[in-house]
């Protein structure tokens, strides 16, 4: 992938083109997500709710639930809802709605611990290839590249197979294939900020390197990182729960989103809403992640904004 396709990539997904990188600050920024039109527009505004809603509730998991969500009660086995289990019961009398709510923690927790990994990780290096370029952009960029040339769940499946099922495992293997878009991205856009005219002068001025980057190059970056991350979210969080569902993260009686339907997958016939519950979880929040991040596109390229 050429540096011009993964800008044009970039820009495709609502990124800050070349003439808006300077201009746009981190406060401006801020200042335009919120309170432009990701709060004017309704469905905008409805899955920022939407996702502050979840993350408040995997917050407050341990005092929103009602019951110990690994509780086992043999005589409520796959008790239909009742004003004791407001959604029932599970196959080994566990409360559904409680399981869902520490979900939530477990779920979302994983997925933003991984995704603020691969932003750090993917931040990092495409800065650092970019600034510096040569040899080191060289490297750097051709381990991208084999990266690349691997289906990322298919490369996350081999390494989860070969570290063992775990959440934890699964957190690894997603941070060390989905890092290299961000990568890729975050290279193209510091070659393109390193020839402006206030590079050259803090140059001249004897700015050290990590002062230039720390100071010119991360403001202009950081912004479009956010959009990317936000809009990346939701795929991130649908492999994770597909690599649980596949027996391969979570595992029981850990209440998580992939695991609850792995769990419940047998008793589909008999009791479909537990497979149906963690599945509307899932959904929600991937919605959710989008509508957010099609409005922070919006607000930040004003080529889409809407009349």
């Amino acid at each position: 992938m050429s540096d011009q396709v993964a800008e044009e990539r970039f820009q495709a997904l609502g990124g800050i083109g070349r003439e808006q990188s300077v201009r746009l600050t981190t406060r401006r920024w801020w200042r335009l997500a919120w309170y432009g039109r990701l709060c004017r527009e309704p469905t905008d505004l409805a899955g920022l709710v939407v996702l502050i809603g979840f993350v408040v509730v995997a917050a407050g998991a341990p005092w929103l639930a009602p019951h110990d969500p690994t509780a086992v009660d043999g005589r409520a086995i796959l008790a239909p809802s009742s004003t004791e289990h407001l959604l029932g019961t599970d196959n080994l009398g566990r409360d559904v709605l409680s399981r869902l709510i520490h979900g939530a923690r477990w779920t979302l927790g994983t997925a933003i611990l991984a995704a603020l990994a691969i932003v750090a990780i993917g931040v990092t290096v495409g800065v650092i290839a970019g600034y510096f370029g040569g040899i080191v952009d060289n490297v750097l960029m051709r381990i991208v590249d084999v990266l690349l040339a691997f289906p990322s769940l298919v490369l996350a499946l081999a390494i989860v197979g070969t570290l063992g099922p775990s959440l934890t495992n699964v957190m690894i293997g997603m941070i060390a294939v989905w890092w290299v878009d961000y990568a890729r991205v975050i290279r193209g856009m510091t070659v393109s900020v390193r020839e402006r005219e206030y590079i050259a002068s803090a140059h001249c001025c004897g700015a050290a390197p990590f002062h230039i980057i720390l100071r010119h190059l991360l403001p202009n970056v950081i912004p479009s990182v956010i959009l990317l991350a936000t809009l990346e979210f939701g795929s991130l969080m649908l492999a994770i729960s597909g690599l649980s569902f596949l027996g391969l993260g979570a595992q029981p009686p850990t209440p998580e989103w992939g695991t609850m339907l792995n769990n419940g997958r047998p008793f589909f016939q008999r009791a479909p809403e537990l497979m149906l519950y963690p599945g509307m979880a899932i959904t929600i929040t991937v919605v959710a992640c989008n509508l957010v991040g099609d409005g922070l596109r919006d607000v930040l390229d004003p080529r889409l904004r809407r009349r």
